[in-house]
């Protein structure tokens, strides 16, 4: 996988950073797109020279499909888009709903989506192929209370996800999502702290760390995603966990 190129969404933090980390490990050029011009900087500058940090804002087309372009720019190609970007916020029952910061949940977990599926696509098709993977939720076909915007754009990215598949698969695109499970990030904090929903009740114990779906995302990129296509994997899956190497 030597040479290949990755963009990650929301690499500032959680499973993007830590997936940063590890495409990088593996020998892969990184770019890391974020609002948090700050942090993916300095994410990029502990890497080194094969990161490039991109300040962007996936729910506004332009900036998501600057930032893609600049990628291919500076690389020279785009191999995987990681669609990770992703707010909780606002955690509240719909009748007390601010509406503009329940649309804004939208534009960033579903439009987001889109819109990177929208910019990539054709780069990759003009060079031959390229993975592209939507970090998904068990939100999108759970509902939960106080969780109806993240619940309802999760589900929209999961459908959107197979829609992608299917109108872009014969041209040589992989496109899949990832359902990572509970994982110990400051999302689990934010969740933790509303006392809503059996979710915000769990031991922080049981949460995985941000390494694990890292790791799967690469293995997603190669071979043994090629089973999953069009579909969406669960990190809760046994045989996964084992396929990726954490746990025997």
């Amino acid at each position: 996988m030597t040479a290949k190129v990755v963009a990650i969404t929301g690499a500032s933090r959680g499973i993007g950073a830590a997936a940063a980390r590890h495409f990088a490990t593996a020998g892969w050029r990184v770019a890391l797109l974020a609002r948090s011009s700050a942090e993916i900087t300095a994410h990029a500058a502990e890497i080194g020279p094969t990161a490039l940090a991109l300040p962007c804002d996936v729910a506004e087309w332009e900036s998501l499909s600057t930032a893609l372009h600049q990628t291919h720019s500076h690389f020279g190609r785009l191999d995987a888009l990681i669609n990770n970007a992703g707010v909780i916020d606002p955690i509240t029952r719909i009748e007390t709903a601010d509406p503009t910061a329940w649309g804004h949940a939208i534009d960033i977990n579903l439009k987001g989506v889109f819109h990177g599926l929208r910019a990539a696509i054709p780069l990759m098709k003009a060079q031959g192929g390229g993975t592209i993977i939507t970090v998904s939720s068990g939100a999108a076909h759970n509902p939960l209370e106080g969780w109806s915007s993240y619940c309802a754009s999760k589900a929209g990215a999961a459908m959107l996800t197979r829609a992608a598949h299917l109108e872009e698969a014969a041209h040589g695109l992989r496109i899949m999502g990832l359902s990572p499970g509970t994982v110990a990030t400051d999302m689990q904090i934010r969740i933790k702290a509303s006392g809503i929903n059996p979710v915000s009740q769990l031991d922080p114990a049981v949460h995985i760390p941000a390494d694990w779906p890292a790791r799967c995302l690469l293995w997603m990129c190669g071979p043994g995603g090629d089973d999953w296509l069009g579909r969406e994997i669960s990190l809760r899956d046994e045989a996964i966990r084992r396929a990726i190497g954490v746990v025997q």
